[in-house]
């Protein structure tokens, strides 16, 4: 059974990370309100490994205007994508990692495409060079083991997860389930329009992707379910999958400025995930992860029910331009829905927040294997999801025998 806070809500509903086990030093819960830098006022010097969308689209630009960091690297083997990051002040752009010296930098953040995440990582750590990996952080259990491996082995520190945690809107949802007490239900979508990544690329190609929907969107919301049910166990995972709109050229994600967005894909992945999922005590989560849908926009919503209220946040998740206007939170109880305020802040501001706190990470000997203990929990629940959907359609296609036994 989970434990629960004093004030009856489940533990680890308000920090983003961490329990209320996990104090720093200064008596505040880990991570919460992390400071810029370590004690020193030293930056921290970052290589970025993977110069694509995400790389200069998302890490770069916060990492270069972040005061904690000094990007001094940007590793990639791709010459066009070297040659899109060239210009933006990055003093060595390098092709392969072993031009990366150990004692050239204190952090390697890992953004290239998903089926590198845990070798990369696991190559940097066994060489002593701490990691930051966004989601999602492995494709599956044995990738979890092997980077729980090269953390011991090296010694550095893994850090890994989604933004999402970090939004204003998300934390402000965590603040109000935690007044409404025992959480017995918890809804969470992320529906897009039109929102199909990649055009041909390796986003919809499953050898390297991972998955579609759910490796890619589920990953974000399971992260952001997580601190509001603690360490609870899913005893049950029900799980489906479906592959509509996946290569439909016009469904493609135009934000992105791929290439070709309007050509017929080739992907062998899902576009929508369904889940149910049940906890050791009883809490049930129902999932939805959808990069196209008949829908007119791009909506990411999370419905809390507790004993004494329900919690519902609709808001986009992402980058998408096709986003609903602001985020709106609302407290119901006794037949009276009432609106919470939230404070307002600029799209992906949750990216430059989650930079916030990994210097005081880095600096936290205690933090090492929190990361990959994470993951390693997330992924056994998506390849559990996987592996319900899979036993679905295989019992689909077994004939019913008349007149048996």
């Amino acid at each position: 059974m989970s434990e629960r806070s004093e004030s009856g809500g489940l533990r680890g509903v308000v920090p983003p990370r961490g329990d209320e086990s996990e104090r720093s030093e200064r008596g505040g819960l880990r991570g919460v309100v992390p400071p810029r830098g370590d004690e020193s006022g030293a930056t921290v010097r970052t290589a970025l490994v993977g110069c694509g969308w995400a790389g200069r689209s998302i890490w770069l630009p916060r990492l270069a205007g972040h005061p904690a960091y000094e990007v001094v690297a940007a590793v990639d083997p791709d010459p066009a994508a070297r040659d899109a990051i060239g210009g933006q002040g990055v003093p060595r752009v390098l092709a392969d990692l072993d031009e990366l010296e150990r004692g050239e930098v204190d952090l390697a953040v890992v953004a290239a495409p998903n089926h590198l995440h845990a070798p990369v990582a696991a190559r940097l750590l066994e060489r002593g060079v701490p990691v930051f990996v966004e989601k999602p952080v492995c494709l599956n259990v044995t990738e979890a083991e092997r980077l729980s491996a090269a953390e011991s082995a090296g010694g550095a520190i893994l850090l890994a997860g989604s933004a999402a945690p970090y939004r204003a809107d998300v934390r402000a949802l965590y603040a109000l389930a935690a007044e409404l007490g025992p959480i017995r239900h918890v809804d969470v979508a992320w529906v897009r329009a039109r929102g199909v990544p990649g055009a041909g690329g390796w986003f919809t190609d499953r050898s390297r992707s991972g998955g579609g929907a759910l490796v890619d969107l589920g990953w974000h919301l399971l992260d952001t379910v997580g601190p509001m049910l603690g360490t609870a166990v899913f005893e049950q995972v029900a799980g489906a999958v479906s592959a509509d709109f996946v290569n439909a050229g016009y469904l493609r994600a135009q934000w992105r400025g791929d290439a070709d967005a309007e050509a017929p894909g080739t992907g062998d992945v899902e576009d929508t995930a369904r889940g149910f999922l049940v906890t050791e005590d009883g809490v049930s989560v129902s999932l939805r992860a959808s990069w196209a849908s008949h829908q007119a926009r791009d909506v990411t919503r999370f419905t809390v029910e507790s004993v004494s209220g329900t919690a519902e946040l609709t808001c986009t998740f992402g980058f998408s331009s096709n986003r609903q206007a602001e985020s709106v939170l609302t407290r119901t109880r006794h037949g009276t829905t009432v609106p919470v305020p939230l404070p307002v802040e600029p799209v992906g501001a949750e990216y430059s927040r989650q930079l916030d706190e990994l210097p005081a990470l880095l600096a936290d000997p205690a933090g090492r294997g929190a990361a990959i203990g994470g993951a390693r929990r997330t992924i056994a629940v998506i390849e559990r999801l996987y592996g319900s959907a899979r036993a679905a359609r295989r019992a689909a296609l077994v004939p019913e025998v008349q007149g048996a036994g």
